[in-house]
């Protein structure tokens, strides 16, 4: 997926600022895919440069004038034929990986630290994913179709939090079992 296509997802059902959007984008298709604020307005412009967004200058009393942008049908369109397209997964890059194939037992505690952070900074975040599964989606069964799909994707966040958490703790056991080096 590329940022054009998670920023008109987010536009689907209403029109945003560009700091709007970036709010809403943090707590919602953020979730899963990263994207700075400045990534998002370079886009934002982008994507209006090619007909897709529609900008509109909204006046403030006190505050600067609020460009909202809309979604366009060509926008829509293209929105259309992408979600048709094959969908391509892309693998992750994390460098805890790499680290652990360098795991001795010199460094095995900061190993065990960093997965340990990792596993509070996941616990934080399946917090977040079941709040929002909570007051959103307690009989997702009854949602509209679109917001099924956006449950669905909430759920598949939290069960791969779920299986993160579970080998957190199978690391960190057996990362418990090295001996520190002897001096």
């Amino acid at each position: 997926m590329a940022l054009p296509h998670a920023i008109m997802t987010a536009l689907l059902e209403d029109d945003m600022s560009g700091y709007e959007l970036a709010k809403a984008f943090d707590v919602s298709v953020g979730l899963f895919w990263r994207s700075s604020h400045q990534q998002i307005y370079q886009e934002l412009h982008k994507l209006a440069d090619r007909g897709w967004l529609q900008c509109a200058t909204v006046a403030q009393a006190g505050k600067p004038d609020k460009i909202l942008y809309t979604l366009t049908e060509e926008g829509r369109d293209a929105m259309a034929e992408w979600v048709l397209g094959e969908s391509r997964v892309q693998e992750g890059k994390d460098d805890l990986y790499v680290k652990l194939y360098n795991l001795s037992e010199d460094n095995a505690n900061h190993l065990t630290a960093e997965i340990s952070r990792r596993r509070e900074h996941m616990m934080q975040r399946l917090y977040l994913y079941e709040k929002i599964r909570r007051r959103h989606y307690a009989n997702p069964v009854s949602l509209p179709v679109r917001r099924k799909g956006v449950f669905l994707a909430l759920l598949a966040g939290i069960r791969q939090g779920e299986q993160f958490l579970a080998w957190c703790d199978e690391a960190l056991a057996m990362l418990g079992t090295i001996d520190e080096p002897v001096e």
